[in-house]
């Protein structure tokens, strides 16, 4: 995986944010969405909402995912292979790039029909800790014509990315504002932040 990981630092580096197809094979994307979906229809996955702590609070108004945290040393092995992989990633970020990122989190997210996610930073004012953010996308046949996408919002151009099955999109957590913008079909991802802590 060496060439995809390098791929994505490399256009951090050169262009504030990385993606690429394929970051997951098909067998755990398609794992990985099976599991999302048991938690939806077990109704285990809560609603987002925005800032940390004291801070936090619900808002329809400004994002409308329902989620679900992935454990940080799991039971489920499908679970415990993706943050294996994203583990994998972390070090070769580490050891090309000597960033100090010594903790991840990561959840599950579903948006439903109409859905949408205005535009923010992934990184909070009292807390720094999170350096990247990492999506990784679950959805399965996905078409323009299915909304959904994700904005970013860089200091010279905006782009627009498809939340395409197995993809990843990764960018720097202190500098790119993004968004989800509406999604016309249910909409699955995991997301989640690489940290120094």
């Amino acid at each position: 995986m060496e060439p995809h990981f390098e791929h994505l630092i490399q256009s951090v580096l050169e262009e504030d944010y990385g993606t690429i197809e394929h970051f997951l094979e098909p067998d755990l994307v398609a794992q990985l969405r099976n599991n999302l979906l048991g938690y939806f229809e077990q109704g285990i996955m809560k609603p987002a909402g925005v800032g940390k702590r004291f801070t936090y609070q619900q808002n329809a108004k400004v994002r409308g995912d329902l989620i679900h945290w992935i454990e940080d040393n799991p039971q489920d092995p499908v679970e415990k292979a993706f943050l294996q992989h994203v583990s994998a990633f972390v070090n070769y970020l580490n050891a090309t790039c000597y960033t100090g990122i010594n903790a991840f989190e990561f959840h599950y997210a579903f948006y439903d029909e109409g859905s949408f996610y205005r535009r923010h930073l992934d990184q909070f004012d009292r807390d720094r800790g999170r350096k990247f953010s990492f999506v990784v996308y679950l959805n399965e046949h996905w078409t323009k014509k299915d909304g959904g996408e994700l904005a970013l919002y860089l200091p010279d151009r905006d782009v627009v990315i498809e939340p395409k099955g197995g993809s990843a999109v990764f960018f720097k957590a202190d500098i790119v504002e993004h968004e989800v913008l509406p999604t016309f079909r249910p909409r699955m991802s995991i997301a989640g932040w690489l940290k120094r802590i």
